[in-house]
C-alpha cells in the first residue's frame, strides 16, 4: 500500500530526451495523483487539528462526501482531484496556511474543499448537504463552472443540497438557485467552463475564464470571454489541433488531448514594463496544475501549437521534479537564457532548456511544410538548437546535478547534438548563428558590468598603451525599469526577404550585409545617445567584427569594451576595439 513509486528506466529516458510516449506521460500523471492525495491529506490534517480555520463552514464535513462519491464513481472523482482547478486551489491554500501566500478570508480558501465535494457528488450522482464559500456573489464549482447568486457580494457561506446531479443553493436572499451543471446551458446564473474540441472521441480541453484559482497562485476574479473572443479562441485552437495532428512520442510532439486546461490571459491584466517577454506572446504554467497553461491568445494556430508544446514541456518537467530531485536549488539570478530578457537562476534555466528542446523539435517537424511560406521553420530550428545547446552546457558545468539530473541533461544533450548534425541551408544556419550572437551580446551589455577596479585598470591601460589586462567575473546589474526589451535584429534575421533601401535602419544595414554603413549609422546613434545604449552598442560591435573578424573575441565579453568607448571619442573606437581584442593598434 505504501510502496514507493518506481519509474521504469525506459520511461524516464523518454521524458529525459524531451519527448514521451502515452505510457510515459501516463506515468507522470500517476505520480501527480499520488502527490495530489498527499497534499489533500496534509490539508485535512491541518483542518482536523484546527477546525476553526473553516470559520462559518465548519459545521458540515466535506471529506466524507468526497469518499462516498469515490466509492460510487472512482474514475470521475479521481479525474476531479487531478484537475488544474483542484491543484491550484490546494497548493495556494497550503501556502496560505503556512504563511507564504495571501488571498481572501482564509476560511473561504480552506472551505473550497466543500466545493470540491459538491462537484464530486454531482459527478457520482450521490447526495450531500454542504456549506460552500461564496465570493463576490458567486460560487465556484471546480472544473464545471460558476454559479451566480442573488443577494450580497463579499464572502459568506451558502447552503447547498446535491441530489441526482442537481444543486440547490440557498442564500436566504430571494428564491433558491437550482443548477444541473452537467446538462444546463449557459444562463444568467450558470457559467459553465468552456470546452475546446480536440477531435473525434478525444477529451476536450477546458478554456477556463471563471475559476478563482486559475492563475499561477493568487486568486483572481472571473473574466468571462466576450462571444467574439471565445469564437477566436475556438478557431485558433482548431487550427492548432490540425497542425499538431495525432501528436508523437518525440520532442516537439504533443497529443492535444493530454492538455487539461487553457486559461486565457488578457494583456490588460498585466504591466508590460515588468514582463520578461512581450505581452502578446505571454504564456506561463505552474507545477501545481499539471497540463494547465495561461496563454495570451496567439495570432494564429501555428503560434498556439508552438505555445502548447512549450508549456506542456514545463508540465512534464514539473511532474518529473515531483518524483526526483534533479538539481540544487540555487536561486542566484545571473545566468543567460537566450529566450529571456532577464538573468535566470539554474532551476529556471533547466525548465527553459527542457521547454525549448520541445520547441526546437516542433519546428524541426515543420521543415518542408508547404504552409510555411516564409521558411520560418528551418530558421527557428537552426536558432533554437544552437541556443538550447548553449544552455545545456551551462547546466552541465554550473549546476549541482543529482544522478537523475545528470541523466536528464545528458539525454537532452544527446537529442540536441543529433539535431546539430542535421544539414541545413548554409545561409539559414548563418542567419540563425548571427541572431543567436546578437541576442547574447546585447543581453551581456544590458546586464553585465566590469567590476569598478577592473574598469579603472582597463581604462588606465588603454590610455598608457599597456596591454589589456584580464578582468574578473562581471557583475550582474539590471537596466532601469527592467522588463522586456525587444530584439529587433533577431526579427530581421528571421526574415528571408529583408532588403536594404534608402531609408534602412542600422539594424537593416547590418542584417542585409552592409556592415560598413551599419557601423557608421550605429556610431551616429551612439554619438547622440552615448555608448550606454546597449542595442546600438551591440550593433556597433557586430558590425565592427564583421569588418574585422580577428576582433570577434570581443563578442564573448562585450561588457569589457563598454567603459572604454564611454571615455573615447567616436573616431577612436575602432582603434580601441583593436587594442582590446589584441589586434593591430590602428585600423
Amino acid at each position: 500500500m505504501y510502496a514507493p513509486i518506481r519509474m521504469p528506466g525506459p520511461l524516464f529516458d523518454e521524458i529525459a530526451a524531451g519527448g514521451g510516449s502515452a505510457d510515459a506521460v501516463a506515468f507522470l500523471v500517476r505520480g501527480e495523483r499520488t502527490r495530489r492525495l498527499l497534499l489533500l491529506h496534509e490539508l485535512l490534517d491541518v483542518l482536523d487539528a484546527d477546525p476553526g480555520l473553516l470559520g462559518p463552514l465548519r459545521g458540515r464535513a466535506a471529506w466524507p462526501v468526497i469518499e462516498a462519491a469515490a466509492v460510487r464513481a472512482p474514475g470521475p472523482v479521481d479525474e476531479l482531484l487531478l484537475t488544474p482547478q483542484v491543484g491550484g486551489w490546494l497548493a495556494h491554500t497550503l501556502r496560505r496556511l503556512y504563511g507564504t501566500a495571501f488571498g481572501p478570508p482564509l476560511w473561504a480558501d480552506a472551505g473550497q474543499i466543500a466545493s470540491v465535494a459538491a462537484v464530486a457528488a454531482v459527478l457520482a450522482g450521490t447526495a450531500a448537504e454542504l456549506l460552500l464559500p461564496a465570493r463576490e456573489g458567486a460560487v465556484s464549482l471546480p472544473s464545471l463552472g460558476m454559479v451566480r447568486l442573488p443577494g450580497p457580494a463579499g464572502f459568506h457561506p451558502v447552503a447547498v443540497t446535491v441530489s441526482g446531479g442537481t444543486l440547490t443553493l440557498s442564500t436566504g436572499h430571494g428564491p433558491d438557485t437550482v443548477v444541473t451543471p452537467l446538462r444546463d446551458p449557459e444562463s444568467a446564473h450558470w457559467l459553465p467552463v468552456h470546452r475546446l474540441d480536440t477531435g473525434s472521441g478525444a477529451r476536450a480541453v477546458q478554456l477556463d475564464d471563471v475559476d478563482p484559482y486559475r492563475d499561477l497562485d493568487e486568486p483572481i476574479a472571473p473574466g468571462r470571454l466576450e462571444p467574439g473572443e471565445l469564437h477566436a479562441w475556438q478557431a485558433v485552437f482548431r487550427d492548432a489541433v490540425a497542425i499538431l495532428g495525432a501528436g508523437g512520442d518525440g520532442p516537439g510532439g504533443l497529443r492535444p488531448e493530454e492538455i487539461s486546461r487553457i486559461v486565457p490571459w488578457d494583456a490588460r491584466d498585466g504591466d508590460d514594463a515588468t514582463l520578461p517577454v512581450p505581452a502578446e506572446g505571454l504564456s506561463a504554467s505552474t507545477g501545481d496544475a499539471f497540463a494547465s497553461m495561461v496563454i495570451a491568445r496567439p495570432p494564429d494556430g501555428l503560434a498556439l501549437a508552438e505555445t502548447l508544446v512549450h508549456e506542456f514541456q514545463h508540465s512534464k518537467l514539473g511532474a518529473l521534479l515531483h518524483l526526483f530531485p534533479l538539481l540544487g536549488d540555487d536561486r542566484s539570478e545571473h545566468h543567460y537564457a537566450p529566450w529571456r530578457a532577464d538573468p535566470r537562476h539554474l532551476p529556471g534555466l533547466l525548465h527553459g532548456a527542457y521547454a525549448f528542446v520541445g520547441v526546437t523539435g516542433f519546428w524541426r517537424e515543420r521543415i518542408g511544410d508547404p504552409a510555411d511560406h516564409d521558411d520560418r521553420a528551418p530558421f527557428l530550428f537552426a536558432l533554437r538548437r544552437l541556443q538550447t545547446r548553449m544552455v545545456l552546457r551551462t547546466l552541465a558545468t554550473r549546476a549541482t546535478l543529482t544522478g537523475p539530473g545528470r541523466r536528464l541533461v545528458a539525454r537532452l544533450s544527446e537529442t540536441v547534438d543529433g539535431w546539430l548534425r542535421e544539414p541545413l541551408d548554409p545561409a539559414t544556419t548563418a542567419r540563425a548563428r548571427a541572431a543567436a550572437v546578437s541576442h547574447r551580446v546585447e543581453w551581456r551589455l544590458r546586464h553585465l558590468r566590469c567590476a569598478e577596479d577592473d574598469r579603472i585598470t582597463l581604462v588606465k591601460a588603454m590610455r598608457t598603451g599597456a596591454a589589456p589586462i584580464r578582468t574578473g567575473e562581471p557583475l550582474i546589474t539590471r537596466e532601469p525599469g527592467g522588463g522586456y526589451w525587444h530584439d529587433g535584429r533577431a526579427a530581421l534575421y528571421a526574415r528571408t526577404r529583408t532588403r536594404a533601401g534608402r531609408s534602412s535602419t542600422p539594424d537593416e544595414l547590418l542584417v542585409t550585409g552592409d556592415p560598413e554603413a551599419a557601423r557608421a549609422a550605429y556610431t551616429e546613434r551612439l554619438t547622440v545617445t552615448g555608448p550606454p545604449d546597449p542595442h546600438a552598442l551591440a550593433g556597433w560591435l557586430l558590425a565592427h567584427t564583421a569588418l574585422h573578424p580577428r576582433d570577434r573575441r570581443l563578442l564573448a565579453r562585450p561588457e569589457r569594451l563598454r567603459p572604454l568607448l564611454a571615455v573615447s571619442p567616436p573616431e577612436e573606437w575602432t582603434r580601441v576595439a583593436h587594442w582590446l581584442a589584441g589586434g593591430p593598434a590602428a585600423g
